[in-house]
């Protein structure tokens, strides 16, 4: 399979997840609306709310996280080679040029932020710039270029937004619940229907929230995958990126201005949390596929 094919095949995986999310979305909503007696002018309600402060940190997003994380405006003669790849990697692919900004943390990563490709910040650590050389330089910029071109900034924040409506409105409806809301309604239910939805949507409402966290974090190492493999079609020259990412999984620093929150974005997991755990458990809340098997994609473009 040839990266063309990877990039497609990724896409069509991306989209399928993102479409049954949407559905267990709505289906999770329906099914506690109901179950607790109340009508589904409440979830309507609760989704204007969470989108509204979802907006308005996705608007500000990336001046919050550039202001969390430390990071320093770029410059060409300070940082050349950073400053030089990333312009050639945007000419080539018709991009508007991002902003660059270093964290100064002998830690290896790098990230890409911003609503869009006219409003996009590459960001690496001063250890990255400085233990890597050209090729595998390019190999990370051009990653999180693809991030840039391919919107996953946007639509992680959309599936942040969906993730954090599933909690707020099972949140809301456990609290009402408990302080005697909705049983009015609930007591007109007659036949055992009524107490069936009830049982159901207080497991959904227990269970949905990491339900959706899981299925938010398989999106976001899929969204990796994809970054690899059209950053591939950008440099055609996966030897660069899969040393880059075999140097970066040997250091075990993790990243200071890193937390759970914005570790999603990051190039590689910058809190270290890979070891430890049941495998299988613990994998499946890794914010980044295992690194062995992005190599392995790259050099079998198999991904």
């Amino acid at each position: 399979m040839n990266h063309y094919q990877a990039i497609a095949a990724n896409k069509r995986k991306s989209w399928l997840i993102i479409g049954l999310f949407m559905a267990f979305v709505s289906g999770v909503s329906y099914v506690m609306a109901v179950g607790f007696g109340y009508g589904l002018d409440l979830v309507g309600m609760a989704l204007i709310f969470s989108g509204l402060i979802s907006f308005a940190s996705y608007w500000f997003s990336d001046r919050m996280i550039l202001t969390l994380s430390g990071a320093q405006p770029a410059t060409r003669d300070q940082f050349f080679d950073f400053y030089t790849i990333t312009e050639n990697l945007t000419m080539s692919q018709r991009l508007p040029m991002p902003k660059l900004y270093v964290i100064n943390d002998t830690a290896m990563n790098a990230f890409a932020t911003g609503r869009d490709p006219e409003h996009a910040v590459v960001v690496a650590t001063t250890g990255l710039l400085s233990r890597l050389n050209r090729s595998e330089l390019e190999g990370v910029i051009a990653h999180e270029l693809s991030h840039v071109a391919n919107y996953d900034i946007r639509l992680m924040s959309i599936v942040t937004i969906l993730v954090g409506f599933i909690a707020l409105l099972a949140d809301w409806l456990l609290r009402m619940t408990f302080w005697g809301g909705g049983r009015d309604r609930r007591d007109k239910d007659t036949g055992q229907l009524g107490l069936i939805l009830f049982v159901v949507g207080i497991i959904m409402a227990l269970l949905s929230p990491l339900i959706a966290q899981l299925i938010q974090l398989a999106i976001s190492r899929q969204r990796e995958f994809l970054a690899d493999a059209s950053g591939v079609g950008m440099t055609k020259n996966p030897e660069g990126l899969a040393r880059a990412l075999t140097k970066i999984s040997q250091d075990q620093e993790p990243l200071e201005a890193a937390n759970k929150g914005t570790a999603h974005l990051y190039f590689s997991d910058p809190l270290k949390n890979s070891k430890g755990g049941i495998a299988l458990f613990a994998s499946l809340f890794q914010t980044h596929p295992p690194v062995a098997e992005r190599i392995a994609a790259l050099r079998g473009h198999n991904l």
